[in-house]
C-alpha cells in the first residue's frame, strides 16, 4: 500500500463502504472506516504484550458501560477473541466494573503491530498510520479512547484530546484546522509531559459534527454528547473574541493546578492563548502568586 504523508491531511474519507463482515479477508484494512476507528481506539487504549516464544496478547480494558464497542471489535475480528468482566478497586472507585477484550492470535497481533501499535509501553511512540487510512474515523477512535466531548461548566461546547504522543496531537491539530479553520499548537505540560488539545464553541461543533457522522462506529455516550453540541447557539452579545477580564485568585489556582493552558482553558472558559500567557506570567514572577493577592481580590 502507498505510504501516507501525514503532513497535509486532505479531507478524504471512505465513509460510504459497507460494514465489514465478521470474517473479512482484509482484517485491519484501515481504508475501511470501522477498522480505522478500531485501530485508533486500540492505539490509544490498548496494550500489546509479548509472551514466551510465539505467545502474546492484545488487550483493551474499558468501563463496563462501553462494552458494546468491544463486541463490535470482536465482530470485526476474524480470529478467536474473548470479552471478560471484572470488578476491582482503583484510585477513583472501590468497585470499578470493567470489561476487557483479549486477542491472542499471532497473525492478528503481527498485523496490528505492523500498522503501528508497539509492544509494551507505547503512549509516546504511537503515530498516525503510514498507510492509507480513513482519517476522521481514526481520529474519532483516538478521541473516544483518550478524549472528551461535551459542555464546559459555562455550557460551552468542547472537544478535547489528552495524549502523550506528539505525532498524534499534531496530526489532530492539522486535521482539525482543515475542517474548522481553528489553529492550535501543542505543548507538553510541565507536570507530566502530556499534550492537551481543546476546541470550543463553533470549532467544537464543526469538529464533532464531522467526526461523529450518522451511522459511524463510536462510543454511544460520546456520539450522544457530540450530537448535543449542535444545539448550541452563541448567546446574543457574546463577541467572537471575548473582551479581556481580570484574573481572579481562584482562577490562578486552577491554572497552576492544571499546569497546562489547554486543560485549564476548558474549565475556566478562557482562551488557551490567554491561559498560556497568564501561566507564563505566574511562573516568571511577572504577576503575584494567588496566595499573595490581597483579600477579596
Amino acid at each position: 500500500m502507498a505510504e501516507h504523508d501525514t503532513s497535509a491531511p486532505p479531507l478524504f474519507d471512505i465513509g460510504d463502504l459497507p460494514s465489514a463482515p465478521a470474517a473479512s479477508p482484509d482484517f485491519m484494512d484501515l481504508r475501511h472506516p470501522d477498522y480505522a476507528y478500531m485501530f485508533g481506539f486500540i492505539q490509544a487504549d490498548g496494550h500489546l504484550a509479548r509472551g514466551a516464544g510465539r505467545k502474546g496478547r492484545l488487550t483493551v480494558e474499558i468501563s463496563i458501560r462501553d462494552i458494546a464497542v468491544l463486541h463490535e471489535f470482536q465482530r470485526l475480528t476474524p480470529y478467536n477473541s474473548s470479552i471478560t468482566e471484572r470488578v476491582r478497586a482503583t484510585n477513583f472507585s472501590e468497585k470499578h466494573h470493567s470489561a476487557t477484550w483479549t486477542l491472542c492470535d499471532q497473525e492478528a497481533r503481527s498485523r496490528i503491530n505492523g500498522l503501528g501499535l508497539p509492544y509494551g509501553r507505547k503512549s509516546r511512540k504511537i503515530t498516525p498510520p503510514r498507510v492509507e487510512f480513513s482519517r476522521r474515523d481514526y481520529l474519532r477512535g483516538v478521541i473516544d479512547a483518550d478524549g472528551s466531548v461535551g459542555h464546559t461548566g459555562q455550557r460551552l461546547p468542547f472537544v478535547s484530546l489528552t495524549t502523550a504522543s506528539a505525532a498524534v496531537g499534531a496530526y489532530l491539530c492539522r486535521y482539525a484546522k482543515s475542517v474548522t479553520g481553528a489553529a492550535r499548537q501543542i505543548r507538553r505540560n510541565t507536570r507530566d509531559g502530556i499534550f492537551n488539545v481543546t476546541y470550543t464553541k463553533e470549532a467544537a461543533i464543526q469538529l464533532a459534527g464531522h467526526l461523529y457522522y450518522p451511522g459511524c462506529l463510536s462510543l454511544a455516550r460520546k456520539r450522544t454528547a457530540a450530537d448535543s453540541l449542535a444545539s448550541w447557539k452563541r448567546p446574543e452579545g457574546m463577541s467572537t473574541r471575548p473582551p479581556g477580564r481580570r484574573w481572579k485568585p481562584w482562577e490562578d489556582h486552577v491554572l497552576l493546578a492544571h499546569d497546562d493552558a489547554g486543560a485549564a482553558s476548558t474549565e475556566l472558559g478562557r482562551s488557551e492563548a490567554s491561559c498560556s500567557v497568564r501561566l507564563w506570567r505566574l511562573k516568571t514572577g511577572k504577576v503575584r502568586q494567588p496566595e499573595d493577592a490581597p483579600p477579596g481580590a
